[in-house]
Formats: C-alpha cells, structure tokens, sequence
C-alpha cells in the first residue's frame, strides 16, 4: 500500500491510496466467502458453486464492491497514520483505478482536525474570586433545614395567608369560553411561590376553605401559547382545603431529629464547615472558569461546522435525557414549547462552538507542554468513577475507555497549570 498527501487546505486533507493486487484479491475473497451462499449457477447447488465459476457467470467484478468496503476501513486507518492526521469527519472516497490484476487507487478527502495558534496562556491576569460565608449565611441554610422539616398541618379556623398551601379546582375561561390547558382539579398551590400567572394567587388571600371565587388575569406577553399571549382571562376556583407548614423549634432536640449531633450549636457548626467547603469549591470552580476563557479568548482556531454540528447533536442526547427523567420526552417538549428541533440547535449553537474551541485549545497546550497521564493517575481516575456510580472498578472499564480518562487528566492538569501561573487582580 502506498500513501500520497496530495493538499490539506480549509481543514480538509486530500490523499491517495494506493492498495495493491494482494490486498485486493484478499478482499475479494472475503467478499466472496461472505455472499458465496446468495448466488444461484446452474449446475450447482445455491451457494456451491466456485468464486471463478460465479465471476464468470455474474462478471468479473462482481465482488469488487463489497471487496473495496471490506479493506476501506483497514487501508484508510493506516494511511491516517502515516500521514499524521486526525480525522473529524466521515472521509468522502473516490475510485480513480481498479483492475482485479493490479489493484486499485483511492482518491479520499476528509475534514481533519484544525490547527490552534495559541495566545498567551501563561501569566493571564484574572480577577480574584472569593466568597466568605458569614453568619447570615448560617442562619439562611438552617432557616432551609427547618423549612425542609415542618409539618403539613390543615387549617380550619381563618382564611387563606401569605405561604399556605391550597388545594384548589380551576377551570380558565377566555372571552367567555373555556380554553385549552386552562382546567385543573385537586392541584396544590403554596401562595407566594409564583407558580402561576401573576396576580392569580394574590387574589386567593382572604378566601375561607369551601369557598368559590373568580380570578381575574392577563397572561403575560411572552407566555408559550400564542393565543393566551397577553389575553386577559377569568379562572373560576374551588378552594377545597387550606394547609400551613409548620415549622419545628431551633433547639437541641432539632437538631438531635435531623443530625448526628446533640446540640444546636455543633450542627450549626457542622453547617459552617460545609458552606464553607462549598464557597472553596465555587471559588476554585470559578477561578479556573474564568482562566480558561481567557486563554481560549487568546487562540485563533478555524473550526469545521461537522464539529460543532456533532457537540450540538450530544448536547441534544443529553437534554432529552434529562428531559425523559422528567417523564417528557422531545416530541412532547416541542409541543409544550411550541419550538422545533432546529430551535433547540439554534439554542445550543453558540455553547457547542465554545465547548469544542475549548477542548482543542486545551489539546494544543497539552502538546506544546508534553503533559501526560500516568497509568497510576488514570486508574485513579477510574476508582472515582466506580465510587460515584457505585460500581466496580472492571465494570466501569467495560464503558469507559482509557483514552478518555487520560484526556481528562491532562485537561484538568493543565487547567491547574494556567491557574498556578495566572496574576490575580
């Protein structure tokens, strides 16, 4: 097999290959051994009959095809190879030869990987990020924890208030007639949570349990029914029953019910400790958020469109993915948001082309520094995710491959490096 880089322009690379008479006669073969059982030759039983006897019955070339898409994938990786190129895309292939006796000549173009010109990615200057958590900061996570705790109690003796929880009937009527979507009974409504149109739950403050009433709304300008967008309506409401949460005293027995300590004071200090944990991560987070960016900001990079339209098709898996744990799948989100699928491509446009610059800025800083992932790093790598999923280590290696973790170590070492020589304003 012989390889010849031809021109390699606008990201795309083309080459030919040359494959000789053996390699073809070998495909040509498997070819044969493969179909031999669909051929019918009089005089033999189906699927009998010689390679010769079927090339001179069918033509000569009657294997060729399946004999060129037999050796393509092998012939086509060795002379990536050779050639030192990185493939990005399906390769387009021509047949610019071919005989039985000599072999045959490929001509193939392909996009490839484009080149970075990196900019300055050492001694960036970047905003110091902190966050100090304070004694409010305390207070607001233990007000959350005694929320999360309260009791649902029912309310008999007063009207609905301010944080109730109200299980209501409604049916919403516009210019006189129902609407679509606009019917609900037994729902549950904390008023002051927002959760329907404004003004709806402000007007069910002051109303008794049994009580029906009438609420009077204009759907907002914006909303995702184009005939309800700024449409006044009337929502007749059954109120059925009003509930109130409430909520348990601060003292040691709280904390004794929803910790592993046995005074207030220790579990708040227990609350402390995590935010304060947690302020370390964000700041870190946002540290190295903001130093990528502008070092990504630095590089210049051409990026083929295959490459953008392939993060937005697996930013796409992951959206219906969250989507269907949610018990909605895109067909049903498309109807409820009114949108397509080329909106939501339109939507995670921009975020793809910035996550693929991202990653090969990051490749080319990986190859100008010779960064590596030891064996000993990339095993680590592996034991975190068996802990994560809680799975073992050998069945995590059956799904996730060891170039990829080695790709994450060196990205994340190289994210350390950019903060380590980053001036902090």
């Amino acid at each position: 097999m012989a390889v010849s880089l031809e021109k390699i322009q606008d990201n795309t690379a083309e080459f030919k290959i040359e494959v000789d008479s053996a390699k073809f006669e070998e495909g040509i073969n498997k070819a044969f051994l493969k179909n031999a059982s669909r051929f019918s030759v009089p005089g033999f039983r189906k699927g009998k009959a010689p390679r010769k006897i079927i090339e001179q019955y069918y033509g000569e070339g009657i294997f060729y095809e399946d004999a060129i898409n037999i050796i393509f994938p092998e012939v086509y990786d060795a002379a990536v190879q050779e050639l030192k190129i990185e493939p990005v895309d399906r390769p387009e292939v021509d047949i610019d030869e071919l005989d039985g006796e000599k072999g045959l000549v490929l001509s193939v173009k392909v996009t490839v990987k484009p080149e970075v010109k990196l900019g300055k990615y050492q001694g960036i200057e970047i905003k110091k990020v902190e966050y100090n958590v304070t004694d409010e900061d305390v207070e607001a996570e233990l007000k959350r924890a005694q929320d999360r705790n309260a009791r649902i109690i029912t309310v008999d003796s007063r009207s609905v208030q301010e944080g109730d929880i109200v299980t209501i009937d409604i049916q919403g009527f516009k210019d006189g007639e129902p609407f679509e979507g606009g019917e609900g009974k037994g729902y549950e409504l904390t008023i002051g949570s927002g959760q329907f149109i404004p003004g709806f739950e402000e007007q069910l403050i002051g109303k008794e349990a049994g009580a029906e009433t009438e609420v009077k709304v204009t759907f907002p300008e914006d909303y995702h029914a184009e005939d309800l967008k700024g449409a006044d309506a009337v929502f007749k409401v059954k109120i059925h029953s009003i509930k109130m949460r409430e909520l348990p005293a601060l003292d040691d027995e709280f904390a004794k019910d929803i910790s592993e300590f046995d005074t207030l004071e220790e579990y708040k200090n227990d609350l402390k400790a995590k935010l304060e944990q947690q302020a370390e991560r964000r700041q870190k987070n946002e540290t190295e958020n903001m130093a990528v960016e502008a070092v990504v900001e630095n590089a210049e990079v051409d990026i083929p469109q295959c490459m953008i339209d392939e993060r937005i098709e697996a930013m796409i898996r992951d959206y219906e993915m969250s989507l269907m744990q949610q018990g909605i799948n895109l067909d049903r989100y498309f109807e409820i948001t009114q949108t397509s699928m080329d909106d939501l491509k339109k939507q995670f446009d921009e975020q793809a082309k910035v996550r693929v610059k991202t990653n090969l800025v990051l490749e080319a800083i990986v190859k100008a520094e010779n960064i590596e992932a030891s064996k000993e790093e990339v095993e680590e790598e592996y034991a975190s995710l068996a802990e994560a999923y809680n799975m073992n280590v050998e069945d995590v290696k059956k799904y996730v491959v060891a170039d990829e973790l080695s790709a994450n170590v060196k990205f994340r070492k190289v994210v350390e490096m950019i903060v380590a020589k980053a001036k902090v304003k």
